[in-house]
């Protein structure tokens, strides 16, 4: 079972409050709840080193389906187990998904858009506001294929109840945060949404994980997607 920290390998802590820390690999000072428990801290912008690779990738997609797309992704170097890739991830594995199977976007200008918005949500949103990013990203593919902003009226609406309809699917398993799990929970939600408001159908496939391995807390066959629960 792989560990947590990138330096040192060892499990992270949460704490309650923020303190001021040093990133190990940019030497960055911010405030942070995260670290490991042998203190080392790495900045969201190292932890997701190599992320941008994703937009020349999913440029050269034809798949129209999320979850084949983001396992892709999640197979590339600068993918770990948990970390706030995911919410850029999910929202681009949406949007490419999206676009081949016949929504009429600018795929590239709607990837950097994804990309500029998901790395603003930090690593730990999930447990500290309520909101786990890759629910959140949802609403952000929503906002970008709707061309919201705060003064839509129906665009607004829809990217609200998307990200709530992601949310809610994560809430209802409950914690502790499983990237993959929460990604998955997330893609599919948007699937069934996409489908009712915006009629356009992207592949829906039945998803097994491979990645219980790497995850030190795994909730076992409490999760819809466990090897367990698909024998």
């Amino acid at each position: 079972m792989k560990e947590e920290c990138l330096i040192c390998k060892a499990p992270l802590e949460y704490l309650e409050t923020d303190i001021l820390m040093e990133c190990e690999i940019c030497h960055k000072k911010e405030n942070s709840k995260i670290r490991c428990i042998n203190g080392h801290y790495v900045c969201s912008e190292c932890h997701t080193q190599g992320l941008d690779s994703i937009i020349g990738s999913c440029m050269n997609e034809t798949s129209k389906d999320p979850v084949d797309i983001i396992e892709k992704m999640m197979s590339m170097p600068f993918c770990h187990m948990h970390g706030p890739e995911h919410h850029v991830m999910v929202g681009a594995a949406l949007l490419t998904a999206y676009r081949n199977a016949g929504g009429e976007i600018d795929l590239k200008k709607a990837l950097v858009e994804m990309m500029n918005r998901g790395k603003r949500v930090p690593g730990g949103a999930c447990g500290f506001w309520g909101a786990c990013g890759a629910g959140i990203s949802t609403g952000m593919f929503v906002s970008i294929i709707s061309s919201s902003t705060p003064l839509s009226v129906e665009p607004f609406a829809l990217s609200h109840k998307m990200t709530a309809k992601s949310l809610s699917a994560i809430g209802e398993i409950g914690g502790p945060r499983c990237c993959k799990r929460d990604s998955y929970l997330s893609i599919l939600s948007a699937i069934d949404f996409v489908v009712e408001h915006f009629d356009i159908q992207m592949d829906k496939p039945e998803i097994i994980c491979q990645h219980a391995s790497q995850n030190n807390q795994c909730i076992g066959k409490r999760c819809p997607f466990s090897k367990a629960n698909h024998k």
